[in-house]
């Protein structure tokens, strides 16, 4: 029965219900709600210096309670009325659409309070890069692409191909997105580390089973006024993009690369047709990671991606589609039988599971 089904989809998201509340208790949103509250009704707030910012931050901590009460109050109603009409099929279908949507938010909500980060609600940077395989990681490399773009187009993140270098027989080199939306960092931070994945070839005659590796890096995009670069620290070079575009970008040197000397870090872009473009984007590339790695060494930190050699030992999730198919993310022991699902951009599970993790270890 209808009523069943619903029933036991609500009680199966009343875990995730318990935490969003733990958290919302945790947060101290709603005394500061209170205490922003009684200071914007006093006679003399528009006399207050802080007037702007204590307005903005009572708005952003409205915002989330109305979002946080309003999933409550839903849940509850909704529990209520499955039981009121469990003997309606017709009203119950009604519902059902509802129910689904319901545990979607309380969902979203619990991770959007697992990002507590400094930098969790910025856009990033993410770098794929080919590991030990030749043509094989190649072509993993390009799958985790376009697994990444999948994943964006589910969350409703906008992405930019800001690099991308073809591989010699398959797949890329190397490629480097831009992605735009709400904990876009937050999110894809967890991504972060090395892939490995186990199938039979398509490259090989003989049908034989490889292990192919791709690393993955994601950084925060850098505020203006976090870091300044001193010109004569760059090295700028210019060359013809490859890959897609047309015939623009193989005739014209629009493609821009920039070294950053003292740190050795090069950043390129060919997303743009005007040199101009690319280099600003270029620029802002190489400001995060100048950035992220000032974070990294005040805190006494090691580049994960670039200290770890991307081969054996070192990956943080499987992809095995032969002679079984499993996913496997080695730092949660989270799996999934169903490695198409997750290459076409069903990574939350994952994502999340990491997420609550971090958050238990603090």
């Amino acid at each position: 029965m209808l009523a069943d089904e619903l029933q036991e989809q609500l009680k199966t998201i009343k875990p995730d219900l318990d935490a969003v509340k733990l958290c919302w208790a945790q947060s101290g949103h709603e005394e500061r709600f209170q205490q922003l509250s009684a200071i914007s009704s006093q006679e003399n707030f528009w006399q207050n210096p802080s007037q702007a910012s204590l307005l903005k931050e009572l708005q952003n901590i409205k915002n989330i309670r109305d979002r946080y009460t309003s999933i409550i109050e839903t849940y509850s109603e909704l529990t209520e009325l499955v039981e009121l009409f469990k003997d309606d099929e017709a009203e119950l279908a009604k519902i059902a659409s509802a129910v689904s949507q319901c545990l979607a938010n309380i969902r979203r909500l619990k991770i959007s309070f697992l990002l507590s980060g400094e930098d969790d609600d910025k856009n990033c940077f993410i770098n794929i890069n080919s590991g030990a395989g030749g043509t094989e990681s190649q072509d993993w490399a390009d799958m985790l692409l376009r697994m990444y773009t999948r994943f964006c187009e589910r969350e409703g993140f906008s992405i930019q191909i800001l690099d991308y270098q073809a591989g010699e027989g398959a797949g890329i080199k190397s490629a480097t997105i831009f992605t735009e939306g709400k904990n876009a960092y937050g999110l894809l931070k967890n991504e972060q580390g090395v892939h490995r994945l186990v199938r039979i070839s398509p490259f090989d005659a003989n049908k034989r089973r490889h292990t192919s590796f791709a690393g993955v890096f994601v950084i925060p995009e850098a505020s203006q006024t976090e870091i300044t670069i001193n010109p004569l620290d760059l090295r700028i070079d210019t060359f013809r993009a490859g890959g897609a575009g047309g015939q623009h970008v193989n005739k014209t040197e629009s493609a821009i690369r920039i070294t950053h000397i003292p740190t050795n870090i090069v950043v390129q872009c060919q997303n743009e047709r005007s040199q101009v473009q690319n280099k600003e984007t270029a620029l802002k590339m190489l400001k995060a990671r100048l950035v992220q790695k000032q974070k990294e060494e005040d805190k006494n930190k090691l580049d994960a991606i670039e200290k770890k050699s991307i081969e054996w030992g070192s990956q943080i999730r499987s992809y095995v589609l032969h002679p079984y198919k499993m996913v496997k993310d080695h730092r949660t022991d989270l799996e999934s039988p169903q490695p198409e699902l997750v290459l076409d951009g069903d990574i939350m599970p994952f994502i999340e599971k990491n997420l609550i993790k971090e958050a238990s270890t603090h």
